[in-house]
């Protein structure tokens, strides 16, 4: 394992570990209060994965945490695929301050470092069709949901799948389909 990503982890784990064991020391699990099952057939707590039922704020606050590091490190995996996997070195792009022709963007004291055209690929094009009816698919379960008889257990699973598989369709597209520009501009130049 890389010695910066040990590092990183190290500090996650040493802000975590103490604020989760305040976190234990919260309130006490509240009782669950149920339907009568001899009237109704409806289940709103049910769901996917067992969860409790009240949160004190110190477990929200761990549970935050987590989530805004997760978050970071998937961002930082989106960034790497995007850079990595889907531009490969390429023999002809335009690199070491290749003038473009574009006035706008090519100075006296800004230039193109390194330019990549978009790939456009197979890969790519097949990659946003399926996201998009990934999206479509979870839109119209979202909305499903929304219209039966009070069965709303399911809304934030299925809202997750569409924003999820909309985030993705955007990476997509810049992945595949955007070109790559690297622009160098020196500072403190006179006007």
């Amino acid at each position: 394992m890389n010695r910066k990503t040990l590092v990183i982890a190290a500090v996650v784990i040493a802000v975590l570990l103490p604020m989760w064991y305040v976190a234990l020391h919260g309130e006490p699990p509240s009782e669950e209060i149920a339907i009568d099952q001899s009237v109704s057939e409806i289940q709103p707590l049910d769901g996917v994965l067992d969860t409790p039922n009240k949160l004190s704020p110190s477990q929200v606050g761990v549970i935050v945490w987590v989530a805004l590091f997760g978050l970071f490190g998937t961002l930082a995996a989106v960034h790497r695929f995007m850079n990595r996997a889907v531009r490969p070195p390429d023999p002809d792009a335009t690199t070491d301050g290749g003038r473009t022709g574009w006035s706008w963007i090519d100075t006296d004291h800004r230039w193109v470092v390194e330019y990549h055209d978009a790939t456009e690929s197979v890969e790519g094009l097949a990659a946003m069709g399926g996201l998009t009816v990934l999206a479509i698919v979870f839109a119209a379960l979202f909305t499903g949901e929304y219209l039966t008889l009070a069965r709303t257990q399911y809304f934030g699973l299925y809202a997750t799948g569409m924003f999820l598989s909309l985030a993705l369709l955007t990476v997509a597209y810049y992945a595949w389909f955007l070109p790559h520009v690297e622009v160098a501009e020196q500072r403190g130049h006179e006007p």
